[in-house]
Protein backbone atom coordinates (compact mmCIF):
# COMPACT_ATOMS: atom_id res chain seq x y z
CA UNK A 1 0.00 0.00 0.00
CA UNK A 2 1.03 3.68 -0.13
CA UNK A 3 2.83 5.47 2.04
CA UNK A 4 0.57 7.47 5.00
CA UNK A 5 1.64 10.52 3.26
CA UNK A 6 0.99 9.86 -0.11
CA UNK A 7 -2.36 8.14 0.53
CA UNK A 8 -3.43 11.27 2.42
CA UNK A 9 -1.94 13.51 -0.37
CA UNK A 10 -4.17 11.63 -3.10
CA UNK A 11 -7.42 11.77 -0.93
CA UNK A 12 -6.81 15.42 -0.39
CA UNK A 13 -6.50 15.95 -4.43
CA UNK A 14 -9.73 14.03 -4.38
CA UNK A 15 -11.65 16.55 -2.29
CA UNK A 16 -9.80 19.83 -3.50
CA UNK A 17 -11.86 20.89 -6.11
CA UNK A 18 -14.40 19.83 -9.08
CA UNK A 19 -15.77 15.86 -8.24
CA UNK A 20 -16.30 15.77 -12.09
CA UNK A 21 -14.23 12.31 -12.76
CA UNK A 22 -12.23 14.13 -15.46
CA UNK A 23 -11.12 16.60 -13.11
CA UNK A 24 -10.30 14.39 -10.62
CA UNK A 25 -7.81 12.84 -12.36
CA UNK A 26 -6.20 16.01 -13.52
CA UNK A 27 -5.37 16.43 -9.88
CA UNK A 28 -4.15 13.48 -8.87
CA UNK A 29 -2.11 13.31 -12.37
CA UNK A 30 -0.34 16.42 -11.00
CA UNK A 31 0.35 14.62 -8.18
CA UNK A 32 1.80 11.84 -8.81
CA UNK A 33 3.84 13.23 -12.36
CA UNK A 34 1.79 10.36 -15.03
CA UNK A 35 -1.36 9.52 -15.82
CA UNK A 36 -2.26 6.06 -14.77
CA UNK A 37 -5.42 3.96 -16.58
CA UNK A 38 -6.26 2.85 -13.42
CA UNK A 39 -6.75 6.43 -12.30
CA UNK A 40 -10.03 7.20 -14.56
CA UNK A 41 -11.99 4.16 -13.23
CA UNK A 42 -11.29 4.99 -9.39
CA UNK A 43 -12.58 8.74 -10.12
CA UNK A 44 -16.01 6.92 -11.22
CA UNK A 45 -16.17 4.60 -8.32
CA UNK A 46 -15.23 7.58 -6.46
CA UNK A 47 -17.96 9.77 -7.94
CA UNK A 48 -20.50 7.34 -7.64
CA UNK A 49 -19.93 6.04 -4.11
CA UNK A 50 -19.18 9.52 -2.27
CA UNK A 51 -21.34 11.55 -4.05
CA UNK A 52 -19.90 14.81 -3.83
CA UNK A 53 -22.68 16.31 -5.92
CA UNK A 54 -25.22 16.01 -2.79
CA UNK A 55 -22.52 16.20 -0.25
CA UNK A 56 -20.04 18.48 -1.24
CA UNK A 57 -16.25 18.13 0.17
CA UNK A 58 -16.51 15.18 1.79
CA UNK A 59 -14.84 14.36 5.06
CA UNK A 60 -11.08 13.41 4.84
CA UNK A 61 -11.48 10.41 6.34
CA UNK A 62 -14.37 8.83 4.39
CA UNK A 63 -12.21 9.41 1.35
CA UNK A 64 -9.48 8.28 2.61
CA UNK A 65 -12.02 4.78 3.99
CA UNK A 66 -12.76 4.63 0.08
CA UNK A 67 -9.59 4.53 -0.74
CA UNK A 68 -8.47 1.78 1.40
CA UNK A 69 -11.41 -0.58 0.78
CA UNK A 70 -11.67 0.18 -3.23
CA UNK A 71 -10.27 -3.59 -4.46
CA UNK A 72 -9.23 -2.12 -8.18
CA UNK A 73 -7.07 0.65 -5.92
CA UNK A 74 -5.52 -1.84 -3.71
CA UNK A 75 -4.39 -3.64 -6.67
CA UNK A 76 -2.98 -1.05 -8.36
CA UNK A 77 -0.81 0.56 -5.45
CA UNK A 78 0.29 -3.37 -5.16
CA UNK A 79 1.77 -3.59 -8.40
CA UNK A 80 2.97 0.13 -8.46
CA UNK A 81 4.39 0.81 -5.43
CA UNK A 82 7.66 1.91 -6.18
CA UNK A 83 7.19 3.78 -8.97
CA UNK A 84 4.94 5.81 -7.30
CA UNK A 85 6.44 6.71 -4.20
CA UNK A 86 9.51 7.80 -6.83
CA UNK A 87 6.94 10.82 -7.94
CA UNK A 88 5.98 12.30 -4.59
CA UNK A 89 6.19 16.06 -4.58
CA UNK A 90 6.54 18.81 -2.36
CA UNK A 91 3.46 19.20 -0.65
CA UNK A 92 1.34 22.22 -1.85
CA UNK A 93 -0.11 24.46 0.41
CA UNK A 94 -3.76 23.72 1.87
CA UNK A 95 -6.12 26.08 -0.23
CA UNK A 96 -9.69 27.19 -0.36
CA UNK A 97 -12.00 24.66 -1.52
CA UNK A 98 -15.39 26.44 -1.74
CA UNK A 99 -18.32 25.02 -3.73
CA UNK A 100 -19.36 26.58 -6.97
CA UNK A 101 -22.24 28.85 -5.04
CA UNK A 102 -19.93 29.84 -2.72
CA UNK A 103 -16.99 31.25 -4.76
CA UNK A 104 -17.93 34.56 -4.86
CA UNK A 105 -18.59 35.39 -0.86
CA UNK A 106 -16.25 37.20 0.42
CA UNK A 107 -15.41 34.99 3.69
CA UNK A 108 -11.64 35.67 4.95
CA UNK A 109 -9.34 32.33 3.64
CA UNK A 110 -8.32 30.50 6.66
CA UNK A 111 -6.58 27.23 5.80
CA UNK A 112 -4.94 26.67 8.33
CA UNK A 113 -4.88 26.20 12.85
CA UNK A 114 -2.49 29.29 12.92
CA UNK A 115 -4.03 31.09 10.49
CA UNK A 116 -7.62 30.91 12.12
CA UNK A 117 -6.39 31.41 15.31
CA UNK A 118 -4.58 34.52 14.35
CA UNK A 119 -7.82 35.42 12.84
CA UNK A 120 -9.58 35.49 16.03
CA UNK A 121 -6.38 36.81 17.89
CA UNK A 122 -5.26 33.56 19.95
CA UNK A 123 -2.89 31.07 20.36
CA UNK A 124 -3.35 27.70 19.14
CA UNK A 125 -3.54 26.82 22.86
CA UNK A 126 -6.49 28.68 23.57
CA UNK A 127 -7.93 27.87 20.20
CA UNK A 128 -8.44 24.24 21.12
CA UNK A 129 -9.26 25.03 24.52
CA UNK A 130 -12.11 26.87 23.53
CA UNK A 131 -13.12 24.51 20.46
CA UNK A 132 -12.97 21.68 22.79
CA UNK A 133 -13.06 18.91 20.42
CA UNK A 134 -11.95 16.62 23.07
CA UNK A 135 -15.04 17.43 24.82
CA UNK A 136 -13.54 18.15 28.10
CA UNK A 137 -16.22 20.48 29.23
CA UNK A 138 -18.71 17.67 29.19
CA UNK A 139 -17.01 15.94 31.23
CA UNK A 140 -15.12 18.51 33.99
CA UNK A 141 -17.54 18.79 37.17
CA UNK A 142 -16.11 22.36 37.72
CA UNK A 143 -18.27 25.20 36.16
CA UNK A 144 -15.57 27.92 36.52
CA UNK A 145 -13.49 25.70 33.50
CA UNK A 146 -16.83 24.91 31.64
CA UNK A 147 -16.95 27.47 28.61
CA UNK A 148 -21.38 28.05 29.09
CA UNK A 149 -23.72 29.05 31.34
CA UNK A 150 -26.87 26.70 31.57
CA UNK A 151 -30.23 27.24 32.45
CA UNK A 152 -33.51 25.07 32.47
CA UNK A 153 -36.84 26.87 31.98
CA UNK A 154 -40.19 24.72 31.69
CA UNK A 155 -41.31 24.44 28.30
CA UNK A 156 -44.68 22.82 28.69
CA UNK A 157 -46.02 19.86 31.17
CA UNK A 158 -43.40 17.03 29.90
CA UNK A 159 -40.66 19.46 28.28
CA UNK A 160 -38.13 22.24 28.52
CA UNK A 161 -35.77 24.71 27.06
CA UNK A 162 -32.24 24.75 27.88
CA UNK A 163 -30.85 28.24 27.65
CA UNK A 164 -27.28 27.76 27.28
CA UNK A 165 -24.98 31.03 27.25
CA UNK A 166 -21.79 31.35 26.55
CA UNK A 167 -18.92 32.90 28.66
CA UNK A 168 -17.33 36.37 27.66
CA UNK A 169 -14.70 35.16 25.73
CA UNK A 170 -16.11 32.57 24.04
CA UNK A 171 -19.19 34.82 22.95
CA UNK A 172 -16.97 37.41 21.51
CA UNK A 173 -15.55 34.74 19.52
CA UNK A 174 -18.76 33.36 18.11
CA UNK A 175 -19.65 37.02 16.92
CA UNK A 176 -16.48 37.06 15.32
CA UNK A 177 -17.72 34.43 13.44
CA UNK A 178 -20.84 35.10 12.90
CA UNK A 179 -19.65 38.74 11.40
CA UNK A 180 -16.73 37.84 9.71
CA UNK A 181 -18.20 34.27 7.70
CA UNK A 182 -22.02 33.73 8.62
CA UNK A 183 -22.76 37.23 7.76
CA UNK A 184 -21.40 36.85 4.63
CA UNK A 185 -23.67 33.93 3.43
CA UNK A 186 -26.58 34.73 1.63
CA UNK A 187 -29.79 32.78 3.36
CA UNK A 188 -32.98 31.95 1.34
CA UNK A 189 -35.53 34.38 0.88
CA UNK A 190 -37.92 32.46 2.49
CA UNK A 191 -36.40 33.02 6.27
CA UNK A 192 -37.42 35.97 8.23
CA UNK A 193 -36.00 34.90 11.89
CA UNK A 194 -32.88 36.03 13.23
CA UNK A 195 -32.39 37.86 9.96
CA UNK A 196 -31.64 41.51 9.21
CA UNK A 197 -34.51 43.53 7.90
CA UNK A 198 -37.08 40.65 8.46
CA UNK A 199 -39.33 40.18 11.37
CA UNK A 200 -42.28 38.47 12.52
CA UNK A 201 -43.93 40.93 11.10
CA UNK A 202 -42.75 40.06 7.47
CA UNK A 203 -42.91 36.50 8.55
CA UNK A 204 -46.85 36.95 8.85
CA UNK A 205 -47.54 39.44 6.14
CA UNK A 206 -47.46 37.03 2.71
CA UNK A 207 -50.32 34.68 5.09
CA UNK A 208 -52.71 37.89 5.76
CA UNK A 209 -56.45 37.68 4.55
CA UNK A 210 -55.43 34.05 2.97
CA UNK A 211 -58.51 31.41 2.77
CA UNK A 212 -56.15 29.12 4.60
CA UNK A 213 -53.46 28.98 6.89
CA UNK A 214 -51.04 25.94 7.38
CA UNK A 215 -49.06 26.07 10.60
CA UNK A 216 -46.06 23.52 11.78
CA UNK A 217 -43.70 23.28 14.26
CA UNK A 218 -40.16 21.77 14.07
CA UNK A 219 -39.23 19.83 17.26
CA UNK A 220 -35.91 20.53 19.59
CA UNK A 221 -34.86 22.86 16.37
CA UNK A 222 -31.39 23.99 18.20
CA UNK A 223 -30.11 20.48 19.60
CA UNK A 224 -31.00 18.94 16.65
CA UNK A 225 -28.47 20.14 14.54
CA UNK A 226 -25.39 18.64 15.53
CA UNK A 227 -21.23 19.23 15.15
CA UNK A 228 -21.04 17.35 12.07
CA UNK A 229 -23.62 19.10 10.25
CA UNK A 230 -21.93 22.60 11.24
CA UNK A 231 -18.26 21.41 10.24
CA UNK A 232 -19.56 20.20 6.92
CA UNK A 233 -21.50 23.49 6.39
CA UNK A 234 -17.71 25.07 7.16
CA UNK A 235 -16.23 22.73 4.60
CA UNK A 236 -18.81 23.82 1.93
CA UNK A 237 -17.62 26.91 2.32
CA UNK A 238 -14.63 26.21 1.25
CA UNK A 239 -12.39 25.81 4.66
CA UNK A 240 -10.13 22.60 4.96
CA UNK A 241 -11.41 19.63 7.23
CA UNK A 242 -9.14 20.77 10.29
CA UNK A 243 -10.17 24.43 10.31
CA UNK A 244 -14.07 23.31 9.32
CA UNK A 245 -13.77 21.13 12.28
CA UNK A 246 -12.13 23.68 14.82
CA UNK A 247 -14.90 26.33 13.95
CA UNK A 248 -17.83 24.01 14.08
CA UNK A 249 -16.52 22.99 17.72
CA UNK A 250 -16.51 27.00 18.60
CA UNK A 251 -19.81 27.10 17.65
CA UNK A 252 -21.35 23.83 19.34
CA UNK A 253 -21.37 22.38 22.80
CA UNK A 254 -21.88 19.30 24.45
CA UNK A 255 -24.20 19.97 27.84
CA UNK A 256 -22.69 18.21 30.74
CA UNK A 257 -25.65 15.86 32.65
CA UNK A 258 -25.19 16.76 36.10
CA UNK A 259 -27.11 20.07 34.85
CA UNK A 260 -30.29 18.41 35.09
CA UNK A 261 -32.89 17.87 37.25
CA UNK A 262 -36.18 15.14 37.19
CA UNK A 263 -35.73 15.96 33.36
CA UNK A 264 -36.48 12.87 30.67
CA UNK A 265 -34.00 10.35 29.76
CA UNK A 266 -33.96 10.92 25.88
CA UNK A 267 -33.84 14.92 27.05
CA UNK A 268 -30.45 14.38 28.56
CA UNK A 269 -29.58 12.01 25.77
CA UNK A 270 -30.54 14.88 23.00
CA UNK A 271 -28.10 17.55 24.73
CA UNK A 272 -25.31 15.69 25.50
CA UNK A 273 -24.41 15.12 22.10
CA UNK A 274 -22.36 18.12 20.12
CA UNK A 275 -25.02 20.61 19.34
CA UNK A 276 -26.03 24.32 17.97
CA UNK A 277 -26.30 25.85 21.93
CA UNK A 278 -29.65 28.06 22.10
CA UNK A 279 -27.60 31.27 23.51
CA UNK A 280 -25.04 31.39 21.76
CA UNK A 281 -24.61 34.44 18.94
CA UNK A 282 -23.85 32.31 16.35
CA UNK A 283 -26.05 29.69 16.37
CA UNK A 284 -29.16 31.06 14.66
CA UNK A 285 -27.55 32.05 11.26
CA UNK A 286 -25.99 28.78 11.37
CA UNK A 287 -29.17 27.00 11.97
CA UNK A 288 -30.97 28.99 9.11
CA UNK A 289 -27.88 28.14 6.74
CA UNK A 290 -28.11 24.28 8.15
CA UNK A 291 -32.22 24.44 6.69
CA UNK A 292 -31.07 26.39 3.43
CA UNK A 293 -32.05 22.85 1.66
CA UNK A 294 -35.61 22.64 3.86
CA UNK A 295 -36.43 26.18 2.71
CA UNK A 296 -35.63 25.31 -0.90
CA UNK A 297 -37.93 22.04 -0.82
CA UNK A 298 -40.47 23.36 1.39
CA UNK A 299 -41.06 26.76 -1.02
CA UNK A 300 -40.81 24.77 -4.28
CA UNK A 301 -43.66 22.46 -3.10
CA UNK A 302 -45.75 25.23 -2.21
CA UNK A 303 -45.44 26.56 -5.69
CA UNK A 304 -47.27 23.88 -6.66
CA UNK A 305 -50.15 24.13 -5.43
CA UNK A 306 -49.45 28.27 -5.69
CA UNK A 307 -49.09 28.44 -1.77
CA UNK A 308 -46.68 31.14 0.36
CA UNK A 309 -43.93 29.44 2.68
CA UNK A 310 -42.20 31.50 5.12
CA UNK A 311 -40.22 29.98 8.28
CA UNK A 312 -39.37 31.99 11.53
CA UNK A 313 -36.45 29.96 13.23
CA UNK A 314 -38.67 26.63 14.09
CA UNK A 315 -42.21 28.44 13.17
CA UNK A 316 -43.14 27.00 9.41
CA UNK A 317 -46.39 29.15 7.79
CA UNK A 318 -47.80 28.02 4.38
CA UNK A 319 -51.03 29.57 2.95
CA UNK A 320 -53.26 29.99 -0.29
CA UNK A 321 -56.50 30.27 -2.03
CA UNK A 322 -58.55 27.73 -3.15
CA UNK A 323 -56.04 25.47 -4.90
CA UNK A 324 -53.94 25.48 -1.30
CA UNK A 325 -57.22 24.69 0.67
CA UNK A 326 -57.71 21.55 -1.57
CA UNK A 327 -54.50 19.30 -0.91
CA UNK A 328 -53.81 21.49 2.53
CA UNK A 329 -54.19 17.96 4.94
CA UNK A 330 -51.98 16.04 2.01
CA UNK A 331 -50.21 18.99 1.79
CA UNK A 332 -48.85 18.46 5.66
CA UNK A 333 -47.82 14.96 5.44
CA UNK A 334 -45.76 16.08 2.56
CA UNK A 335 -43.83 18.86 4.16
CA UNK A 336 -43.23 16.87 7.31
CA UNK A 337 -41.90 13.84 5.42
CA UNK A 338 -39.38 16.48 3.81
CA UNK A 339 -38.35 18.01 7.20
CA UNK A 340 -37.99 14.48 8.14
CA UNK A 341 -35.70 13.77 5.07
CA UNK A 342 -33.59 16.84 6.06
CA UNK A 343 -33.04 15.97 9.30
CA UNK A 344 -35.78 17.86 11.21
CA UNK A 345 -39.09 16.85 13.05
CA UNK A 346 -41.92 18.19 12.87
CA UNK A 347 -44.15 18.88 16.29
CA UNK A 348 -47.15 17.31 14.94
CA UNK A 349 -49.30 17.90 18.19
CA UNK A 350 -48.65 21.63 17.10
CA UNK A 351 -49.43 21.66 13.57
CA UNK A 352 -52.51 23.93 13.15
CA UNK A 353 -55.34 23.79 10.11
CA UNK A 354 -56.85 27.45 9.92
CA UNK A 355 -59.81 28.34 7.65
CA UNK A 356 -60.75 31.90 7.44
CA UNK A 357 -64.24 30.92 9.80
CA UNK A 358 -61.66 31.01 12.55
CA UNK A 359 -59.06 32.59 14.36
CA UNK A 360 -55.77 32.08 12.26
CA UNK A 361 -52.71 32.79 13.83
CA UNK A 362 -49.25 32.73 13.68
CA UNK A 363 -46.36 33.33 15.84
CA UNK A 364 -48.14 34.98 18.42
CA UNK A 365 -50.08 37.21 16.29
CA UNK A 366 -53.61 37.16 14.34
CA UNK A 367 -53.53 37.84 10.93
CA UNK A 368 -57.27 36.96 9.44
CA UNK A 369 -57.65 40.87 8.18
CA UNK A 370 -54.29 42.14 9.28
CA UNK A 371 -51.20 41.33 11.74
CA UNK A 372 -52.15 42.02 15.11
CA UNK A 373 -51.91 41.48 18.90
CA UNK A 374 -54.14 38.52 19.98
CA UNK A 375 -56.84 40.16 22.50
CA UNK A 376 -55.73 37.66 25.54
CA UNK A 377 -51.85 39.07 25.18
CA UNK A 378 -53.25 42.80 25.38
CA UNK A 379 -55.29 42.16 28.14
CA UNK A 380 -52.55 40.46 30.05
CA UNK A 381 -50.45 42.70 29.24
CA UNK A 382 -52.84 45.84 29.72
CA UNK A 383 -53.71 44.13 33.86
CA UNK A 384 -49.94 43.96 34.13
CA UNK A 385 -49.19 47.80 33.64
CA UNK A 386 -52.86 48.58 35.59
CA UNK A 387 -51.50 46.97 38.80
CA UNK A 388 -48.36 48.22 37.91
CA UNK A 389 -49.63 51.76 38.32
CA UNK A 390 -52.07 50.91 41.25
CA UNK A 391 -49.63 48.86 43.53
CA UNK A 392 -46.60 49.58 42.32
CA UNK A 393 -44.18 47.19 40.10
CA UNK A 394 -42.50 44.86 42.49
CA UNK A 395 -45.20 42.72 43.28
CA UNK A 396 -46.02 41.95 39.34
CA UNK A 397 -42.51 41.01 38.59
CA UNK A 398 -43.50 36.85 38.72
CA UNK A 399 -40.20 36.37 36.58
CA UNK A 400 -38.09 37.26 37.98
CA UNK A 401 -37.11 39.73 35.68
CA UNK A 402 -33.73 41.28 36.45
CA UNK A 403 -34.73 44.56 34.99
CA UNK A 404 -38.21 44.45 35.20
CA UNK A 405 -38.44 48.11 33.41
CA UNK A 406 -36.90 47.02 30.41
CA UNK A 407 -39.17 43.74 30.07
CA UNK A 408 -41.94 45.90 30.53
CA UNK A 409 -40.93 48.69 27.89
CA UNK A 410 -39.97 45.97 25.53
CA UNK A 411 -43.22 44.24 25.27
CA UNK A 412 -45.30 47.38 24.84
CA UNK A 413 -42.57 48.50 22.07
CA UNK A 414 -43.59 45.16 20.45
CA UNK A 415 -47.17 45.62 20.50
CA UNK A 416 -47.04 49.22 19.35
CA UNK A 417 -44.65 48.02 16.42
CA UNK A 418 -47.90 45.46 15.79
CA UNK A 419 -50.94 47.81 16.40
CA UNK A 420 -49.98 51.80 16.85
CA UNK A 421 -53.27 52.06 18.53
CA UNK A 422 -52.95 49.62 21.10
CA UNK A 423 -49.36 50.28 21.70
CA UNK A 424 -49.76 53.91 22.31
CA UNK A 425 -52.78 53.11 25.04
CA UNK A 426 -50.17 50.70 26.81
CA UNK A 427 -47.46 53.40 26.11
CA UNK A 428 -49.53 55.90 28.47
CA UNK A 429 -50.45 53.35 31.18
CA UNK A 430 -46.21 52.67 31.16
CA UNK A 431 -45.11 56.29 31.52
CA UNK A 432 -48.08 56.38 34.71
CA UNK A 433 -45.62 53.68 36.73
CA UNK A 434 -43.82 54.80 39.49
CA UNK A 435 -40.18 53.49 39.89
CA UNK A 436 -39.36 54.40 42.90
Amino acid sequence: MFTPWLLSALARAFIAGDPNPDAVVERCTQLLGKPWRWLKPLAVRYHETIAPESSPNPPLREVLRFLQSDKGFRSAAKHHRKALELAQPIPDPPEMHPVPAAKNWPLPALTTGPELAHWLDLSLGELEWFADLAAMGYRNKNPRLRHYHYRVLPKDATNVRLIEAPKERLKKLQQRILSGILDQVPMHDSVHGFRKGRSIQTFCQPHVNQLIVLKMDLRDFFPSIGRARIQALFRTFGYPEPVADVLGGLCTNATPRDIWHNVAWETQMLYCQPHLPQGAPSSPALANLCAYRLDCRLSALAKTCSASYTRYADDLAFSGKQEFAKCAERFSIQAAAIAAEEGFVVHHRKTRLMRRSVRQHIAGLVINERPNIRRTDFDELKAILTNCVRSGPEAQNRGPHASFRLHLQGRVAFVKSINLNKGTKLEQLFERISWG
